[in-house]
């Protein structure tokens, strides 16, 4: 090499490589080889090596080997190149984990899910044959005891009081130990009996994703019904059931259930079932349900988030005579149409605040914020001066603290007569001292943000003048006499 004959050197390296390439040193003697070859610019030639040697050399033996390949992967492969590194890289790592343990599992199932993403069939095969291959010893099965763990199982559930208390852990293990031994009828009575003596929303759920898993849908819903009649309030257990029903293409069903639902007098959570409801609607194209759900919500509460989401609704649903016949209309046209009915939404929401609740003004003004972020969103087609002119001003006001006792802004009292000192500390530790009889009140207050809207600014102005014209007529009566 060093008098320039590298032709000479690379055959000294192949006859080598023939002769020593079984040996323990073997991996030193590839990578000499792929360095010098990498040094002579044959990338190539340097490539088919370190791949030849990582083929043949035990995994054990070839650590350092693979890290001169990933290395030189990233300063010459493509993309490609690099990818195949990784992949060799984690697959000497797997094959390290099943040469110390071939009854890891876990270990096998990574590899195989390796060798899947990669696309190699014959390596896949090769894996999963040389996987299965590996079979649990016999003692492992037979000392297993199933007969005494279904004792365990079935002699701490009698030992619990389920009248007074259960745990849902013991029923769910052993249920799911009958499961593993394939007995579905053992693992049904068990969690039937759960239901029966000690009903819980874990029980329930497992056993109905069983079912489910089993494909069992008419069991499942008895289940739900089941879980309905003990829990009516559950809006989780409603929406669930409709999702099932609706997976299934059963559309009238999955809305039935939602009706149910919603009318029934008390729900943990009405928000999550009407949200689930409206959703339905809208995957099913159905705008005017949508629609109606979204006034009957109205009539329920007047909550902001409600408003607000009527109106991004409104500006997102395509008229249904639009999507089937009237193909023709142009797109602003459609946009306009669709900005109108938001409009209108936006319109009814500000009118509510304005009458019915002036008190929240901050609601009123998240509102119009939205308004104007969703006509801005439509460009052109939008008309951002028309909020900006109902926007309020934003006034820094101070106001006391008020407490039970009266105002918190007063932190102390100090009132001296004589040799009588009495003190009263409210909130803070802030004193206010006075001497002989005197009393000194010191007052606390907090800043707050309020909001001025144009309408209230000209009520206030007038208010104003109607004062400042009683004052002047007052003023000159007093003159007169």
């Amino acid at each position: 090499m060093k008098n320039g004959e590298i032709a000479r050197a690379r055959n000294c390296y192949e006859r080598a490589v023939d002769k020593l390439g079984d040996d323990d040193e073997a991996e030193e003697l590839f990578g000499a080889f792929a360095e010098f070859e990498e040094k002579c610019k044959e990338t190539e030639r340097a490539r088919c090596i370190y791949k030849y040697a990582l083929d043949h050399i035990p995994k054990g033996r070839a650590e350092e080997l693979y890290k001169k390949f990933v290395a030189f992967e990233k300063q010459y492969g493509d993309r490609e190149g690099i990818e195949d590194a990784i992949v060799a890289k984690r697959r000497f790592q797997y094959e390290d984990e099943v040469r110390k343990n071939p009854l890891n599992y876990d270990a096998w199932f990574d590899y195989i899910r390796l060798e899947e993403s990669c696309g190699d069939k014959q390596r896949i095969e090769d894996v999963y044959e040389r996987a299965i291959a590996n079979i649990p010893p016999a003692q492992g099965i037979s000392t297993c005891g199933f007969s005494p763990t279904k004792l365990c199982c079935s002699l701490c559930l009698k030992m619990i009081p389920h009248k007074k208390f259960t745990f849902t852990k013991i029923w769910l293990m052993a249920a799911h130990f009958e499961v593993r031994q394939l007995n579905i009828d053992r693992a049904r009575r068990i969690l039937g009996s759960a239901i029966g003596m000690a009903p819980k929303d874990k029980i329930f759920k497992k056993y109905i994703e069983i079912e489910l898993q089993l494909g069992n849908i008419e069991r499942c819903r008895k289940l739900y019904a089941k879980y309905l009649e003990w829990s009516p309030e559950n809006c989780c257990a409603w929406s669930k059931f409709a999702e099932l029903e609706r997976s299934l293409g059963e559309t009238e069903r999955a809305r039935a259930l939602f009706e149910l639902a919603i009318d029934q007098p008390t729900l943990d959570m009405p928000e999550l079932l009407w949200k689930a409801y409206i959703d339905f609607e809208i995957s099913e194209a159905e705008y005017e349900r949508t629609r109606a759900l979204y006034e009957r919500l109205l009539d329920r509460t007047k909550h902001l988030k409600v408003w607000i989401s009527y109106a991004k609704f409104e500006a997102s649903a395509m008229d249904e005579g639009l999507q089937e016949s009237d193909l023709r209309e142009s797109d602003y046209e459609q946009k306009r149409k669709c900005l109108q009915r938001a409009r209108a939404v936006f319109e009814r929401a500000l009118s509510y605040f304005r009458t019915s609740a002036p008190e929240l003004k901050e609601e009123r003004a998240m509102l119009l914020e939205e308004w104007l972020n969703m006509e801005s969103s439509f460009g052109e087609v939008g008309d951002v001066d028309l909020v900006r002119a109902k926007l309020p001003k934003k006034l820094k006001k101070r106001r006391q603290i008020e407490t039970e006792d009266g105002p918190a802004g007063i932190c102390a009292i100090y009132i001296r007569t004589g040799i009588v000192y009495l003190l009263k500390l409210i909130e803070t530790k802030l004193l206010a001292a006075a001497t002989n009889s005197d009393i000194a009140i010191t007052c606390r207050y907090e800043e707050y943000i309020d909001y001025l809207f144009p309408e209230e600014t000209q009520t206030t102005n007038l208010k104003i003048l109607e004062a400042a014209y009683k004052w002047k007529k007052q003023k000159i009566a007093s003159d007169d006499d």
